[in-house]
């Protein structure tokens, strides 16, 4: 079964960038919500996962974490996209 992959990203960060060229370098679809200047959905999205800072991911829909919880997991074995 394909991984089902959302990134909540804005332009500007550096590790959403690294996200998705991991993403893009391993053949893996996702799907980009841009929250560029969109405080108050960072706001909602923030108090749902308790996560402060972006990128935001899930994985089939479980929040993951950011880049480096995604790598880190996917590392130690916990996390396999395909």
């Amino acid at each position: 079964m394909k991984s089902k992959i959302k990134i909540y990203s804005t332009r500007s960060c550096p590790y959403c960038v690294r996200a998705k060229s991991y993403f893009a370098e391993n053949g893996l679809d996702f799907d980009e919500i841009d929250l560029t200047n969109k405080f108050s959905e960072i706001d909602k999205i923030k108090e749902r996962t308790g996560h402060r800072t972006v990128p935001l991911i899930f994985v089939n829909d479980q929040f993951v974490g950011g880049y480096t919880d995604m790598i880190s997991k996917i590392e130690s074995g916990e996390l396999v996209l395909k």
